[in-house]
């Protein structure tokens, strides 16, 4: 705070304080004076005046003791947060609302030139706008996230977050990214400081690409081999600057004969790359022998010691003379294990080729191998070992290489999984539409034959029997359309704690006498949009697998709840997004699920069950039918204490326009005959012989076609056609493509689509008004409906 403040605030608490000794003196004189003129009592009325007088000094003094706090203005030190900042691995940043910079710590002003207000850093223009962009994010979301962020030869992950009292500050925090460009780094090493440091303990190193051409140099080397420091030899063929003797020495080109035979070490970056560069280190043979292998073993431990790559030296017996902190990271050793022999390392099916490899190429050999080996530690994942030959180094015999190349492997493990599960649910949806045509046609069959038989023939329960298993198996293929997010639903506006209530009768009767139901509902919950049939489905799935782990009896909690946009920030996921949810918590006290089991379990077919208790498709449906809903869903267990699902349901906002849809058709068992010509268009021969003899034995007369070119025909040749029941996705011309065509002529025709695939996959190719939706397999009695009530709304 300034002087002149300091006084002018001095001096209003000086003026108030007199005014409050003031204003009550002449208050007790002039009620003394009252009091005197009524009482007519000089003692009474100087009393009086005296407690007033002496309660406002009393009021003073404590004012004066406790002065009060002003709660609308505080100060914040800033230089204690910036010191708390500075204990941070990461540049840190605030800027107020309207941009500028608040608070810096030290490392923000290391890497951007001083205290600069994001985003306009020492970046890239393209850098600046994603930063930019991921400042509005957090003004908008809370939170916002810049990754590949470039400076100089660093790259950099840029997190943004809204907060303060009144979240009127953006804190920005900048780390180096986790994935390590091997080539780049070992590039800064060698033209940064530590490449001076090196070349004053006679270590000279250049990078060289895979044709050989230098991409970085020393200062030491640069001056060595081109007589001065800053001469450009970016770009140049290494080769050309060295020449060898008759003696075999290896010697700058430039100093000939006369100069100082050099020892050459060569060292792979990054092997695993498609076009791996090479690191060369260079040193003076200057004093020779025996002697001097000592100094020069120092210098080369210390090179290894600070280079990013995994790297260890072995002597002519296969035991291991140093090891360097990314190569004891890379194959996972213990802080201060020391293993003797490098196939110590590997499984014991790999033992025999590593040491084979070793002792070949300790022999001197100039000579390198890759060899893909499993570590102990890590036996399910491949890593590629580097093993060459080395010479001149004393003791040391050969180099091992290795990446560390743990997050990679867990990014492509991810990329596999998820390019697993989409090959899966596209196999899977296809096989179901596939299913869906054949049941139907089985479906139609059975209805039609037990219309011919009445309960008591002999083939009536044979019947009956053909029915129920192709229901079942009907079953099986919403479960893989749910799987692969390709069923039909029907959504609704609905609140969740409704859904588990209807249900918990059911679930009482599942669960049995010894697992107990506890369910517990929240307040103020949003509504969801999703289907009610579906979300029962989930629950009921989710609770019958909570009931199988846990065969002993326990408890199952079902909870729900709101997550504000508050909330989901605090969980600090990169899956959920930044809204607000409904939640669903489905809780046991089970068994739990081991770790290595937990990744899986949302796989099709993935089962710890005995054969014939499981299908494994029940968390797989469960997956599909929340992430077609748009949600998201997450497990968490833990052995022998029990697992946790929450599934997390976006609230549906009132204002959303919901999308104009084909109408889907729902049972309603009554009277199902009817007049009419109906146009049927289908292209499997067996679905489209039962649907003409169901619309057959209803009233209807029925024209018929294999795809949309043969449908046209018919119209042409038939005016007087009530309505058009076709399939979509046919040969030659599809079902949608058909309809518009007919639409120019008819506009009002009435159109009942069916189809194997899903409503929403087909929404694409549907883009046309007063539709109906019959999704497949169904019933003999379920497409008579249909068309009914697709007649019926016709004529209203």
């Amino acid at each position: 705070m300034a002087d002149g403040e300091l006084r002018s605030r001095l001096t209003l608490d000086s003026a108030r304080d007199r005014l409050l000794l003031v204003l009550p003196a002449i208050a007790a004189l002039s009620s003394a004076i009252l009091l005197l003129w009524a009482t007519r009592d000089w003692a009474v009325a100087a009393g009086f005046g005296g407690v007033i007088l002496g309660s406002a000094v009393l009021l003073l003094i404590a004012r004066r003791l406790f002065p009060p706090r002003s709660a609308s203005h505080v100060e914040f030190d800033w230089a204690l947060v910036r010191e708390s900042a500075d204990n941070d691995e990461a540049a840190i940043a605030i800027t107020d609302r309207s941009g500028r910079l608040v608070c810096a710590n030290s490392l923000h002003e290391s890497w951007f030139n001083g205290p600069v207000a994001p985003p306009a850093l020492a970046l890239s223009d393209a850098d600046q706008a994603r930063l930019a962009a991921a400042g509005k994010a957090a003004w908008r979301d809370g939170r916002g996230v810049a990754t590949g962020l470039r400076r100089d030869l660093m790259s950099l992950e840029a997190e943004v977050l809204r907060s303060g009292r009144n979240e009127d500050h953006l804190v920005w925090r900048f780390r180096a990214a986790r994935t390590i460009d091997l080539a780049v780094e070992a590039r800064r090493l060698i033209e940064g400081p530590a490449g001076v440091r090196l070349g004053e303990a006679g270590i000279m190193a250049v990078l060289i690409d895979s044709d050989g051409r230098i991409r970085a140099a020393s200062p030491v080397f640069v001056a060595r081999a081109a007589g001065r420091i800053e001469a450009p030899l970016l770009g140049l063929d290494f080769v050309t600057l060295l020449t060898s003797g008759e003696d075999g020495a290896i010697r700058f080109a430039r100093e000939g004969r006369a100069g100082v035979p050099l020892r050459m070490l060569q060292v792979p970056v990054d092997p695993g790359a498609e076009a791996p560069p090479t690191l060369i280190v260079l040193l003076d043979e200057e004093g020779g022998g025996a002697g001097a292998q000592g100094p020069v073993i120092g210098q080369i431990q210390a090179l290894l010691a600070v280079l990013p790559l995994g790297l260890a030296l072995v002597d002519r017996d296969g035991r291991f003379l140093f090891l360097n902190d990314a190569f004891c990271r890379a194959v996972n050793l213990p802080a201060g294990a020391r293993p003797i022999y490098p196939g110590d390392l590997v499984v014991r099916e790999d033992k025999a080729a590593v040491a084979d490899t070793v002792r070949r190429f300790a022999t001197g050999q100039a000579m390198s191998s890759d060899l893909a080996v499993r570590l102990r530690d890590q036996p399910d994942e491949p890593v590629a070992l580097t093993i060459a030959g080395a010479r001149g180094l004393g003791e040391a015999a050969v180099l091992l290489s290795i990446k560390d190349n743990s997050e990679e492997s867990k990014l492509k493990r991810q990329v596999a999984q998820a390019t697993k599960m989409q090959a899966v649910g596209q196999l899977a949806g296809g096989v179901a539409h596939d299913f869906n045509n054949i049941l139907t046609g089985i479906l139609g069959q059975c209805d039609l034959m037990l219309m011919r038989h009445t309960p008591g023939d002999s083939d009536y329960e044979d019947l009956q029997q053909i029915k129920n298993n192709a229901n079942r198996a009907a079953g099986l293929t919403r479960q893989l359309l749910a799987f692969s997010r390709q069923q039909t639903l029907r959504p609704q506006i609905l609140q969740l704690p409704d859904i588990v209530s209807e249900i918990s009768n059911l679930l009482t009767r599942l669960l049995g006498e010894t697992v107990s139901l506890d369910v517990k509902h929240g307040r103020n919950l949003g509504a969801v949009r999703a289907d009610p049939g579906q979300l029962e489905q989930v629950i009921v799935n989710l609770a019958v697998n909570a009931r199988d782990a846990m065969p002993r009896g326990g408890t199952l909690t079902i909870q729900t709840y709101s997550v504000s946009t508050a909330d989901v920030r605090k969980l600090g996921s990169d899956i959920l997004p930044i809204a607000d949810y409904t939640a669903l918590s489905v809780s046991d006290t089970g068994t739990g699920i081991a770790p290595e089991v937990l990744p899986k379990i949302f796989e099709p077919f993935f089962t710890t069950k005995e054969v014939g208790k499981g299908t494994g498709l029940g968390l797989s449906t469960v997956y599909g039918i929340v992430k077609q809903s748009g949600g998201f869903i997450f497990a968490d267990s833990r052995a022998g204490v029990g697992t946790s699902f929450v599934i997390y349901l976006p609230v549906h906002r009132a204002e959303a326009v919901a999308q104009t849809a084909p109408k889907l058709v729902r049972d309603n068992p009554s009277e199902t005959w009817g007049t009419g010509t109906i146009l049927l268009v289908e292209d499997e021969d067996m679905v489209r012989m039962v649907a003409e003899r169901a619309l057959t034995r209803n009233g209807y007369t029925v024209i018929t076609a294999i795809n949309g070119e043969e449908a046209l025909e018919a119209m042409a040749a038939q005016d007087a056609i009530d309505m058009i029941v076709s399939d979509v996705v046919m040969p030659v011309m599809d079902g949608p493509t058909m309809v518009r065509q007919v639409r120019t002529a008819h506009p009002q025709m009435p159109i009942l689509f069916m189809s194997g695939y899903a409503e929403e996959q087909l929404r694409k190719m549907i883009d046309l008004d007063n539709l109906a939706f019959l999704p497949k397999p169904f019933s003999v009695q379920q497409l008579a409906e249909a068309v009914r009530d697709v007649l019926a709304a016709r004529e209203k």
